[in-house]
């Protein structure tokens, strides 16, 4: 059985890796904004992933190296996630076991 991302939206905090997926690609408008991913495979997203990894290269990985427009993105898209994530319960601070 082929499994499938929840989403974005869906996804328990939007901070996981797959999370981060969708938030990156959506910086580089690599898909739309209003896009979730939800549904999509594992190969889709990684897919997404290598796209997304060819971009930073160019950026050295950073986002201070990002142009104005897609550091406004990314701080934006970021802020946002991280608000969400915050209400649905998820503390940025890593326990001791982690």
């Amino acid at each position: 059985m082929d499994k499938k991302y929840v989403g974005l939206d869906q996804d328990i905090y939007g901070i996981t890796q797959l999370g981060r997926i969708v938030l990156d690609a959506r910086v580089f408008g690599l898909i739309p904004e209003t896009q979730d991913c939800a549904g999509w495979n594992i190969g889709q997203m990684q897919a997404l992933k290598c796209k997304i990894e060819e971009l930073w290269d160019r950026y050295g990985n950073l986002p201070s190296a990002l142009p104005p427009e897609l550091a406004e993105r990314h701080n934006r898209l970021y802020a946002e996630a991280i608000a969400r994530a915050k209400e649905r319960g998820w503390d940025a601070e890593l326990s001791e076991d982690e």
